[in-house]
């Protein structure tokens, strides 16, 4: 237990991890109002609203990604981070007085989650990134696990406070309550060790400077696929809100209270792949391809589940896969790029999880509303099942993955060597690994 909790021994990261898990909390709490804004109030049960909100919001990844990764890689990230989370703030305190006062409409949301997106497309690489300055290398991958066991946890809490306040006091309370957790992590920010920091190589001020992120990523094999299968799995499976909105007010006809309460539901499997990623040494590729898998088949499950309970079970599935699986790609592609090369690594990274959103989200939403939501849950499979796929041709390729039956266990061995650069293959023997 000790091991799994080793990055708050650090002064710096206990600091920062209070401060976060408030503004988390808050998050998801608006995340909530929001997607119940948009349902229930401002149109009716429509999902193709809901997909373009996401669009709006998440879109920003991919235009301003020239823009995001050089600013993650040259520019001081503490800093950076204060600005960023000052305006999201700022943002929430807007559109909660337009709610609160009866004046909000469909395109101010959509004009909040734009600019939104905006600013924590600059926020979430330096976020990424500044963890290894607050832990350094060593715990990198425990510290990511963490910072996703907060944010998971935040999943649980979050969503279960906004629905009770949504149906006592409106969506409006809700975030402007969100507006103020953000005074939290800027605190945190404030009052940081900054002799204590863990200094990170920095990129050399050059032209052309963010084609040689893209130029890096070429040549990495590993990090090729796993950036396919994040897309699959980004772009057509990690769109909760829709998935869980609808199922709820259209499938199991609950109320405010309900879709909260799923929510919450399913951030129980998030915090314990969170927790289960913490105790882990490393990361290994291995766990794309069974997290992909695993995702798919919860998602398949939540799409035929006949009542909310059986639903419940089933996105606590997808809980556990979805975090293994985001979780895995970030530590992985984090400690195997070199430090000047991170943030725009990173950015690339979220650009594809996040910014593929504009792709899926009103596909998925436009196959909710004409299909009804278990077709959508289906498409959300697809995207699982396609990512595995992905990750065991990569196993074979170039890590030489192969299978045996010896009686009745299953023998697989695979290489888990340096990551593989251009078309070179490991030449150090495969070892073997065993599984029952």
């Amino acid at each position: 237990m000790k091991r799994t909790f080793r990055s708050l021994n650090g002064f710096n990261y206990r600091l920062w991890a209070a401060g976060a898990i408030v503004s988390n909390v808050g998050t998801w709490m608006q995340r909530i109002a929001q997607g119940w804004l948009v349902l229930t109030q401002l149109t009716h049960n429509n999902a193709t609203a809901m997909g373009v909100v996401m669009a709006l919001q998440f879109g920003p990844h991919l235009l301003l990604l020239p823009l995001t990764g050089y600013a993650a890689d040259h520019l001081n990230r503490r800093k950076l981070l204060i600005g960023t989370q000052a305006a999201m703030g700022a943002l929430a305190l807007g559109l909660g007085i337009l709610t609160v006062t009866g004046l909000v409409q469909l395109w101010h949301v959509y004009m909040f989650a734009f600019l939104l997106g905006c600013v924590t497309a600059f926020d979430s690489p330096a976020r990424h990134t500044f963890v290894a300055e607050l832990v350094g290398e060593a715990d990198l991958s425990n510290a990511v696990a963490l910072n996703s066991t907060s944010f998971n946890a935040a999943r649980m809490i979050g969503p279960a406070i906004a629905g009770t306040l949504i149906a006592s006091v409106g969506s409006g309370w809700v975030f402007l309550i969100n507006a103020a957790s953000f005074v939290a992590v800027l605190g945190s920010l404030a009052f940081i060790r900054v002799g204590e920091l863990h200094p990170q190589s920095r990129a050399v001020r050059t032209r052309g400077s963010f084609a040689e992120g893209f130029r890096y990523v070429w040549k990495r094999p590993d990090l090729k696929a796993v950036l396919v299968m994040l897309f699959l799995i980004g772009t057509f499976g990690l769109n909760f809100q829709i998935f869980i909105s609808t199922m709820s007010v259209k499938v199991f006809h609950g109320g405010a209270s309900q879709y909260g309460f799923l929510t919450s539901i399913m951030a129980i499997g998030t915090v314990v792949g969170a927790l289960l990623a913490a105790g882990r040494e490393k990361p290994r590729f291995a766990l794309l391809v069974a997290g992909g898998a695993i995702f798919g088949l919860g998602c398949a499950l939540a799409a035929v589940a006949p009542n909310s309970s059986l639903f419940g079970i089933a996105l606590v599935i997808i809980g556990v896969s979805a975090l293994t699986f985001t979780n895995s790609t970030n530590s992985l592609m984090q400690l195997s790029t070199d430090q000047a090369m991170r943030g725009r690594v990173m950015a690339i990274r979220l650009a594809i999880a996040l910014g593929c959103t504009p792709i899926g989200a009103p596909i998925v939403g436009w196959v909710a509303d004409r299909f009804g939501p278990p077709w959508a849950l289906g498409v959300g499979a697809a995207g699982g099942f396609a990512a595995a796929i992905v990750g065991i041709h990569y196993l074979v390729k170039y890590r030489h993955l192969s299978l045996r039956l010896d009686g009745a266990r299953l023998h697989f061995n695979i290489d888990d060597g340096e990551p593989v650069t251009g078309s070179r293959r490991p030449s150090h023997p495969a070892g073997e690994q065993q599984a029952t």
